[in-house]
This record gives structure tokens, sequence and C-alpha cells, in this order.
């Protein structure tokens, strides 16, 4: 019998047997993610509080949705239209 827990034949009433310590179970890292301002790049960073929750063989599917969406929030910055460029101080004036 493992004397680290205790059976629960002789657990008093309403006490419960503490959880193993399981070294490989999901546990939240706690990672502080500040806002950024950007709604796709704050959604993806989110993204990343579900890894807390799964085992290590699972971070990989999150891992590479919020890289799909930090690369759609990258190509959605190239596409948009920038200020216009200043005057090339090389240029012909007219």
């Amino acid at each position: 019998m493992d004397d680290a827990v205790p059976p629960t034949d002789l657990l008093q009433e309403g006490q419960q047997a503490e959880p193993e310590y399981d070294p490989a179970a999901p546990a939240p890292l706690n990672v502080p993610r500040a806002p950024t301002g950007d709604a796709g790049v704050d959604a993806a960073l989110h993204r990343l509080g579900d890894a807390d929750h799964l085992a290590t063989d699972g971070h990989v599917e999150v891992y590479e949705d919020v890289h799909r969406g930090l690369r759609d929030a990258l190509t959605a910055l190239d596409a948009r239209p920038g200020p216009p460029a200043p005057p090339s101080p090389h240029a012909p004036r007219s």
C-alpha cells in the first residue's frame, strides 16, 4: 500500500485524498501576455493560454495555430496602403 495517499476508507467525512503529483500533467505556465493593441495579434497571443490545459503533445497544434495567426497579421500589414513616401532628395525638381 502507498503511504503517500491515504486510502479513501480512512479519510474523514468531507475530506478528499490529495492528488498524486504527475510531472507530465498539464500545468499553466502563467506567462503574462500584454495587449498589443492589434486585435489579430492579441487573439493569437490569447490562444497560447490554451496550451496550459493540454499535455505536451497537444502544444504543437496550438503553437502552429498561433504562428499562422501572427503570420496572417504580418501579411495584412503588407496589404495596407501606407503613407506616401517622402520625395527623394536626389529626384529632379520641376
